[in-house]
């Protein structure tokens, strides 16, 4: 449905009612679209609805030491890549302090 803006000012409770029902509202200014009006999404039809086999079919929670196996896993396989040492961290800031120490 097309409709001016000066008349849609008038109607608006109609309007949303018609834009909450599905209907496409666009409004004109001088014959030309300049604004749709659309009904938001309702929330439960966002909402993401688990089943029981969706909780079955979960990874279970992994213990402490399980978290801590693949922590060490993952820095053991990083420091096998022998990757080139880049900027240490605790001097990448230091452009931003005088010799002093106090900020430029």
């Amino acid at each position: 449905m097309n409709i001016s803006v000066s008349e849609a000012a008038q109607k608006l409770a109609e309007l949303v009612r018609r834009a909450e029902a599905g209907e496409e509202i666009v409004l004109t200014d001088a014959g030309k679209a300049v604004a749709r009006l659309k009904a938001e999404v309702d929330p439960s039809d966002a909402a993401v609805v688990y089943t029981e086999e969706d909780r079955k079919a979960e990874k279970p929670v992994k213990s402490p030491e399980e978290k801590l196996a693949a922590i060490r896993k993952i820095q053991a396989d990083v420091k096998a890549m022998n990757l080139p040492k880049g900027v240490s961290a605790a001097r990448s800031q230091d452009y931003l302090y005088d010799e002093s120490g106090l900020p430029k």
